[in-house]
């Protein structure tokens, strides 16, 4: 079900006095329906559908300490991991758990459109209540610093030879730029190994423990232990060489594999969410993403500004989904 905005209505100044007092009276504790005219006046959960250290739970946890250390918010924001189908339990458990409620909000990513088009999330991220994007994130491919692919000559040979000889530490999501290399290499993407792990930090343990050869995610989702040396960066998708201290990783077209493909976050809500809510929301993050706190943390974790609402965030969305389905088809990654 896609979300709606409610209607509004003309009352009179009396009729409306006496309507927001019985609704104040008559709210409901799971937080259905509008939140009256001191909406948000009880906490707000921000949802991250990953475990904590994936690219969901940077994003949740960075989102609820700006707004509550630069006061743009004052009711408490506590942030929940709620794992599962690579974003998908969370989204369903939203539609169909929480639909009209005020009170919960959870980030948005590429994974969800990705996870929709491959047939194994019953919903994509237009059947909630999508209230912005907030920024572009580079996907790369990593490996252990003292690996056996530490470079993409090797892996790209490495592939050629023998591809399920390489398990590739993968959330579901983030399978696609990786078939899209593979494809571009001329290597047939079914014959992968990918190995689903929920996000970065599972993704860095099965490296550092030798289960995996190789994982692909966001960047800042394996910034930490890039940065420490434990890790070492193979290839990035970015459009162009990344930022210090990254800058020596080599991008894919910069390698002669044409392939460009970045991952958007946003915030939504369950599927009709309340005007007023979406609209605070709407108001809320924009304030945010101009705070000096978030700034420095989209530099530090090397995120691109993206913020959009309405009309321009739908415009982006569906393109972005347009995308995602051209890739799936073109390299048939499936389950």
């Amino acid at each position: 079900m896609k979300s709606t905005k409610m209607s509004r209505l003309t009352i009179g100044a009396a009729a409306l006095s006496s309507l927001a007092l019985a609704l104040a009276g008559c709210q409901s504790g799971d937080g259905s329906g509008g939140g009256g005219g001191n909406y948000p006046s009880k906490p707000i959960n921000v949802n991250a559908p990953a475990e904590p250290g994936s690219g969901w739970d940077t994003t949740a946890r960075a989102m609820a300490q700006t707004l509550e250390e630069e006061g743009i918010v004052d009711v408490p924001l506590p942030v929940q991991n709620k794992p599962g189908g690579t974003g998908c339990s969370w989204l369903t458990e939203m539609i169909n758990n929480h639909s009209g409620a005020d009170d919960q909000i959870a980030i948005s990513s590429l994974a969800n459109q990705t996870m929709n088009n491959r047939g194994l999330c019953e919903y994509g991220p237009v059947d909630a209540t999508m209230i912005a994007t907030l920024y572009v994130e580079n996907f790369i491919v990593v490996a252990p610093q003292d690996g056996e692919l530490t470079d993409i000559d090797g892996l790209i040979s490495a592939l050629e030879s023998d591809p399920q000889a390489v398990p590739i530490a993968a959330a579901g999501d983030d399978r696609l730029p990786f078939a899209l290399l593979a494809d571009a290499a001329g290597i047939n993407p079914s014959e992968l190994n990918f190995v689903d792990y929920e996000g970065g930090g599972e993704q860095t343990t099965a490296l550092l423990n030798g289960d995996a050869t190789v994982a692909i995610a966001g960047l800042s989702e394996f910034r930490a232990t890039l940065e420490s040396g434990d890790l070492t960066g193979v290839v990035s998708f970015a459009p162009e060489p990344l930022a210090a201290p990254f800058d020596s990783v080599p991008t894919a077209v910069d390698s002669g594999y044409d392939v460009t493909l970045a991952n958007w976050r946003g915030v939504y809500g369950p599927a009709d969410m309340p005007e007023e809510a979406v609209t605070y929301w709407e108001e809320t993050l924009q304030e945010m993403v101009e705070s000096e706190s978030w700034q420095e943390t989209v530099e530090k974790n090397q995120w691109s500004p993206e913020f959009l609402t309405g009309d321009e965030m739908d415009t982006y969305i569906t393109e972005a989904n347009e995308t995602v389905a051209e890739g799936v088809e073109k390299t048939e990654i499936g389950s």
